[in-house]
């Protein structure tokens, strides 16, 4: 079948279609980032960070081991549906609790957007691939996965160089645009910082950057050679 063209399209098509692929270009950035924001809230992201060489150990005196203990339940507290009891009933061997009043407020936080970006990013996908299907039908879904996937490697090429600039003004102003300020400051002591020193959040910006550019590539490739 012919791709359909502007002078084939009939009418009332044509705002729809412009509307559907401008959607399908626009949010296929975002659906990248967060499957692999989801890719990397995993035992094996965890595994591969801690064990890898130069990862900074804790001057407090956790192991790996012990990151490998403990820091699954955090990540486990955000994509479940328990109350922020979860992660206060957890203690150290000595009886003391894992996380201080200021750091389960900070996770409860942290849950609060993570379960809101994850329904957000379902529905977004469920939309898409209903727009998808109604750009295939009229010949308009190769241009606009072309276009998404060109946006998404601008996009990232744009944060990673603003990162990779400034580390610390990247780190800091997602954290003002997310949260209330000053509550996710944390002492080096902290069961958090201990867990998830700022190396870690570098490195998986840096996978979740990296991931996402290759899918983008692998998007634009196919729908560069789709005939």
């Amino acid at each position: 079948m012919r791709p359909a063209t502007e002078d084939t399209l009939a009418t009332p098509l044509r705002l729809p279609l412009r509307i559907a692929g401008a959607f399908l270009t626009i949010v296929l950035p975002f659906l990248l980032v967060m499957i692999n924001v989801r890719l990397i809230m995993t035992p094996v992201f965890l595994q591969l960070e801690y064990t890898r060489p130069g990862f900074p150990q804790d001057i407090y005196g956790l192991t790996i081991e012990d990151r490998l203990h403990y820091a699954p339940s955090a990540v486990n507290y955000l994509l479940n549906g328990e109350s922020i009891v979860f992660l206060a009933d957890l203690t150290f061997p000595d009886g003391t609790n894992l996380f201080n009043a200021r750091e389960l407020r900070h996770m409860r936080d942290v849950k609060d957007l993570t379960q809101i970006a994850f329904a957000v990013t379902v529905a977004a996908g469920l939309l898409a691939i209903v727009c998808g299907y109604f750009l295939k039908r009229n010949g308009r879904l190769k241009i606009a996965l072309f276009r998404g996937g060109i946006l998404t490697i601008g996009l990232i090429v744009t944060i990673i160089v603003a990162a990779a600039l400034s580390w610390e003004t990247f780190f800091t102003g997602f954290h003002q645009m997310f949260f209330e300020g000053g509550t996710w400051y944390f002492a080096y002591s902290d069961t958090l910082i201990r867990l998830f020193p700022e190396q870690f959040w570098f490195d998986a910006a840096l996978v979740i950057g990296g991931l996402t550019g290759v899918e983008a590539l692998f998007v634009i490739l196919v729908t560069w050679l789709w005939r």
